[in-house]
């Protein structure tokens, strides 16, 4: 799977030079030769292809923007400890824009925390939530201060899983993690 940060789409903020194609033209379908790329270029009896979904809002890009800087944060940390809590909280803002994109508001009279609001709205996100729910006592305990419970390997897991975590959310919230 590829890397979150390495991704080109939401995040890809290159200018474009003048004259030049476009940044992603992957999408773009040409027109077939000698036809209108309208209504009746395609075979007969072939149903037009789908409308393409609406761009996510500003908040879940905002979201999957702050879950990045915090993966890169995590990254370039040398102490373990915040190395784990940054990539933990970067998967974090990856599940709350999970969450912005398709949670409904409900009224509930208990708390209830993001990662089983995730499974629940997001049932195909229930093993990584399990995961990262899973760990967010260590999280909470090295915001406490608590330093010794986290070792590289823990770190650099930790990391690795909210990378991967990151980079399929993202693929879902451009569109390109549906399955035909």
């Amino acid at each position: 799977m590829t890397s979150a940060l390495a991704m080109p789409g939401l995040f890809d903020t290159t200018p474009l030079e003048p004259g030049g194609p476009p940044a992603d033209d992957s999408r773009r379908v040409p027109a077939a030769r000698g036809r209108s790329a309208t209504r009746g270029a395609g075979p007969r009896g072939a149903a037009p292809p789908a409308p393409p979904a609406p761009p996510p809002s500003r908040t879940v890009v905002q979201l999957l923007g702050a879950a990045r800087d915090e993966l890169r944060a995590a990254q370039a940390e040398g102490d373990p400890a915040e190395r784990f809590r940054s990539a933990h909280l970067g998967a974090l803002r990856a599940a709350a824009a999970v969450l912005a994109l398709r949670a409904r508001s409900r009224r509930s009279s208990r708390p209830t925390d993001a990662w089983t609001l995730l499974a629940s709205v997001a049932p195909e996100y229930g093993e990584w939530a399990a995961f990262f729910a899973a760990h967010s006592a260590t999280r909470s305990a090295v915001e406490a201060g608590v330093r010794g419970r986290v070792s590289q390997r823990d770190a650099d897991d930790m990391v690795r899983q909210a990378d991967l975590f990151l980079a399929l959310v993202t693929r879902t919230v451009a569109g390109r993690g549906r399955s035909s």
